[in-house]
């Protein structure tokens, strides 16, 4: 089951229904969104149906869920949700009413790197800045990040083009350090099922960005996503990158159909990574246009000032003409299917 408060509730109401909960032998899981606060339960729903919980002062309404992903599902949560980025003073939407265009290096090499890279996602229309630190990689002997050290120039370059920042996290005895340097933080496809790490997110205080994994089925992705959210953080951002299939014409095969498919089923804001799908630069933008397309909510896309030396990912990576073609495309399509360009709906104090 999962208890709704109404948006004004204050702290005192929902510890008088957990308290209510755990009289009963239940568990109460307390789950926080910009706009209102969610309540999953544990336990004998009969005992449950006992307590007239929608009775309780500030309790807006209760529901009996069948999904098993409780607090993301659209069962309880019908309108789907905007996830705000960044610091008060400077948040960008990503959401059902916007189109959100996330850029930046795949990994941080150097504070020039950094910045030159940043500097072209901006010019491009970028309202969130994307850079690896910490690089989960295949092989041991691949470039690995530059750590803390990569963390610190990220947040530099974010700071001087003005861009709120995400950036992979792959260990959860990282998630304060991180969580200093990030406005949004990162769980790639490698670490979608590393419970640990989605719990440690889920705990941290900053929204998450949740990559499917390259194997995973939507269920277990939106199972993922509730393991955040049983920890206190509504805020997650689900991110389609392409998932293993036979054909190896491309690094991944992106599936289209999971934007349209999850949004039916979950409240969470659902983007595409057209980089890591294809593997190649000549197909990003290709893959934005059918992401537009099909409703997805943002894309998440590499830039390098110079990809043919790039210690990650060099053959995903725009540049040039590409980089161009991406930002005509971004400011020119999602007015066609009823988005505003996310930069337009940015807040500020």
């Amino acid at each position: 089951m999962v208890v709704v408060m109404s948006p004004g509730a204050t702290e005192e109401e929902v510890a008088h229904v957990v308290e209510r909960v755990e009289s009963v032998g239940g568990e109460a899981f307390v789950s926080k969104g910009v706009v209102r606060t969610i309540i999953g339960l544990v336990g004998d729903v009969d005992s449950f149906h006992h307590l007239n919980l929608r009775t309780l002062p500030g309790v807006a309404d209760v529901h009996r869920i069948s999904d098993p992903y409780k607090l993301v599902s659209r069962q309880h949560h019908t309108e789907r949700s905007t996830v705000w980025v960044g610091p008060d003073t400077h948040q960008v939407p990503i959401g059902p009413e916007t189109f959100t265009l996330i850029a930046g290096p795949c990994a941080v090499e150097s504070v020039e790197q950094t910045m030159e890279a940043a500097r072209m996602a901006a010019s491009a229309g970028a309202t969130l800045l994307r850079g690896g630190a910490f690089k989960p990689r295949t092989s041991p002997y691949a470039f690995q990040g530059l750590g803390v050290r990569g963390l610190e120039i990220l947040a530099a370059a974010g700071r001087a083009t003005g861009l709120p920042v995400v950036t992979e996290i792959v260990d959860a005895r990282d998630v304060d350090v991180v969580a200093e340097h990030a406005d949004m933080l990162q769980v790639g496809t490698r670490n979608m099922a590393n419970f640990g790490l989605l719990q440690a997110v889920g705990g941290a205080g900053k929204p998450v960005l949740l990559k499917r994994g390259m194997t995973a089925t939507i269920e277990e992705w939106l199972m993922a996503a509730e393991y955040i959210a049983q920890r206190g953080n509504l805020d997650v951002v689900l991110c389609e990158r392409g998932i293993r299939s036979f054909d190896s014409t491309t690094r991944n095969t992106l599936d289209i159909s999971a934007v349209p498919i999850v949004q039916s089923t979950s409240h969470l804001p659902v983007i595409v990574d057209p980089s890591h799908a294809a593997g190649r630069k000549d197909l990003v933008v290709p893959l934005s246009r059918a992401a537009i397309a099909v409703g997805a909510d943002g894309v998440i896309v590499d830039v390098h000032p110079d990809p043919e030396n790039a210690l990650c990912d060099g053959p995903q990576a725009l540049l040039g003409n590409d980089l161009r073609e991406l930002a005509s495309a971004v400011r020119r399509l999602p007015p066609q299917v009823g988005r505003q360009d996310a930069a337009t709906a940015v807040r500020t104090t």
